[in-house]
């Protein structure tokens, strides 16, 4: 005799491969499916983005004076005259005691005979890595122009005179932003930071010579400096200046 069809049991999942997950499995499938058209998407947006579609400047290498510093003066000035924004914006990257390296991107504060000058709180991340391992790179890139340098060297700091002095120059914001402190500390809440920053502002305002303590300007003293310039045909010059025996070397570089 033949069951109604009303009042079958319901089928081993053994026997039929069936298991619970199964719904699961065809929401995982759609997951996997949008993820993988999302990471092509991705892709083809890379593959799609123009590179130099402007025309760039010349550079005879012939032509650069004997150390760096002059060639990036006129590389970064010529960059701003050119509109790229924020020109004097670089990646600075360091390292930790056990060579872990880290990046950020700050602002350039001068450049002279001395070095690179840049300046953070002691306290935060960069300032602590430079505490332990005082070396350290930079990285400016121009894309405007297609140009790029790299700066790496020793790091110093200079005395607490000198580092209020460099803030104390600088705009309002940046005193209260410095005045609020606490930079790379974990952050309870927005709007922590929201009353932090209102009585940062108000003091700054109030006190336009307000001492931050902790405000330290640093320098680094180039060891090697390398100039990049792009070609659309890819044929990059790059111009390398190396340290050696208290003279700068020249050397190209193959792109």
């Amino acid at each position: 005799m033949t069951d109604h069809p009303g009042h079958q049991d319901p089928p081993d999942a053994a026997a039929t491969g069936a298991t619970a997950h199964d719904s699961d499995a065809h929401g995982s499938d759609a997951a996997d499916d949008s993820e993988a058209a999302d990471a092509r998407a991705f892709r083809e947006l890379l593959r799609g983005l123009r590179v130099w579609d402007v025309e760039l400047p010349s550079f005879d290498p012939a032509t650069a004076p004997d150390e760096p510093l002059p060639l990036f003066r006129q590389w970064l000035r010529e960059a701003a005259e050119a509109g790229v924004p924020e020109p004097h914006t670089m990646t600075l990257a360091t390292a930790d005691a056990s060579g872990d390296p880290s990046l950020r991107t700050l602002m350039l504060h001068d450049a002279d005979e001395r070095g690179w000058h840049f300046a953070s709180h002691r306290g935060s991340r960069k300032g602590r890595e430079l505490a332990v391992r005082p070396r350290a790179a930079l990285g400016f890139y121009w894309a405007g122009v297609g140009r790029q340098v790299r700066v790496r060297g020793s790091v110093t700091t200079a005395g607490p005179e000198e580092s209020a002095a460099d803030l104390h120059r600088r705009s309002t914001g940046a005193l209260a932003a410095g005045l609020v402190g606490r930079q790379s500390e974990v952050l309870g809440s927005a709007e922590e930071l929201a009353r932090a920053s209102d009585a940062a502002w108000e003091r700054a305002r109030r006190e336009p010579e307000a001492p931050v303590p902790s405000w330290t300007l640093y320098v680094l003293r180039a060891e090697e400096v390398e100039f990049f310039q792009g070609d659309a045909r890819r044929r990059h010059i790059r111009l390398n200046y190396r340290y050696e025996n208290g003279r700068w070397v020249q050397e190209l570089l193959w792109p």
